[in-house]
């Protein structure tokens, strides 16, 4: 979005707006506790903020739509929680958290302008422009707008895009993800995630030793805060893209797309322990984490989810890597480094993340789950990717 110094002060109210609706829900459920009635439901909180609105006039002059909203989309974290597919919804930060949504969106409130720029009507705001970066599906009726971390304004139109339909070749590909490499195939391809430059690396190394001793507070200590985020965005941006064109290759060459089962919340999980229980190889674990979060290994299967749903199969990882493709032959000998693979057995040498992909495509190792293939992708709003932190 290009919003002016007006708009984008409009903007923000509205993210005040929502984050605080949102967070006295979140205050309101938090004292909930067994034995006691049930916290109120959307309804009883749209009567609230009716009351509030008319109490208050900081809060009656932003967008009752915006607000209501933002209880509605809390219903839902609520509904997802009980669920078990997402975890308890938590409170939400200013700087962190700048988003809001809006619906009774009419195909009037979306013009196109010229062949790179359209606008936008938000209520309170007026127009705003934006990078028409894409076609706007027919009768959407709702769209989010959200502030990254780089101070960058996004504008997500709520539609569900259709999936690639299937090559119908019948063929399968296994994917293994890794750290120096992102994602190798069985067919041979090894696929590297773009990460930052060696020079944007050092100016990274540079503005953080200028954060740590910027004094808290201060113009310059934002100042730096702002380039850091810059170049975690630039990142992010690259690893999206590398990300949205794999997964759209990968559905459109592939009818069957095997992929590790990997628990990789808990694979990132800090090393640091307790005082009383302190970890062991902190720095290193912490180091780890960074290059599999770099790499993009859940956006990555997320998406082919999303693009190639019923087509993607998740196999036990268990000894993927230490398995010949070619015999079989099973032992902890065959895999001689990061790169190398050479079976003791019969001698068949192959790059070993290849090895392991082939293994994963040929299904040798226990199916996860069954062997049942993914659902379809349930309704869902697209929502922007907060930048990593490194």
């Amino acid at each position: 979005m290009l919003p002016t110094a007006v708009q984008e002060t409009g903007l923000l109210h509205h993210c005040a707006h929502a984050r605080y609706v949102w967070n006295l829900a979140v205050e309101q459920h938090s004292h909930w506790q067994p034995g006691r009635a049930w916290a109120p439901n959307y309804v009883e909180q749209a009567r609230q903020l009716t009351e509030a609105r008319a109490g208050f006039d900081w809060l009656r002059a932003g967008s009752q739509t915006v607000q209501q909203q933002a209880l509605r989309d809390f219903a839902q974290a609520v509904g997802n929680f009980f669920g078990g597919t997402h975890r308890k919804p938590t409170w939400r930060k200013a700087g962190q958290h700048e988003g809001f949504r809006q619906v009774a969106v009419r195909p009037e409130h979306v013009q196109r302008l010229n062949r790179k720029t359209g606008r936008v009507w938000v209520p309170k705001v007026g127009w705003v422009r934006f990078r028409w970066s894409r076609n706007v599906a027919t009768g959407v009726k709702s769209f989010r707008v959200t502030r990254d971390h780089a101070g960058r304004w996004h504008l997500a139109f709520a539609t569900i895009p259709d999936s690639i339909p299937a090559p119908g070749t019948g063929e399968v590909v296994g994917v293994d993800r890794g750290v120096t490499v992102a994602a190798a195939l069985s067919t041979g391809d090894l696929l590297t995630c773009p990460a930052l430059s060696p020079g944007e690396q050092r100016r990274l190394t540079r503005l953080r030793r200028a954060l740590a001793r910027a004094k808290r507070g201060s113009h310059r200590r934002r100042r730096v805060k702002t380039a850091i985020a810059k170049l975690a965005a630039r990142e992010a941006d690259r690893r999206r893209d590398w990300v949205e064109k794999t997964s759209t290759d990968l559905a459109r060459r592939f009818d069957l797309i095997r992929v590790e089962d990997l628990n990789i919340r808990g694979m990132t999980r800090s090393a640091r322990g307790t005082v009383q229980r302190p970890g062991r190889n902190v720095r290193q674990k912490a180091g780890l984490n960074r290059g599999i979060l770099a790499a993009g290994w859940g956006r990555l299967v997320a998406r082919l989810e999303h693009k190639a749903p019923g087509r993607v199969e998740k196999i036990n990882p268990a000894f993927t890597s230490q398995t010949c493709s070619a015999c079989g032959h099973c032992v902890p000998e065959n895999r001689e480094s990061q790169a190398v693979f050479r079976c003791v057995a019969c001698g068949h040498q192959a790059n070993a993340d290849v090895n392991a992909a082939r293994n994963i495509a040929a299904g040798r190792a226990v199916t996860a789950r069954g062997g049942r293939a993914l659902a379809g992708p349930a309704n869902r709003e697209p929502q922007l990717e907060p930048p990593s932190a490194a």
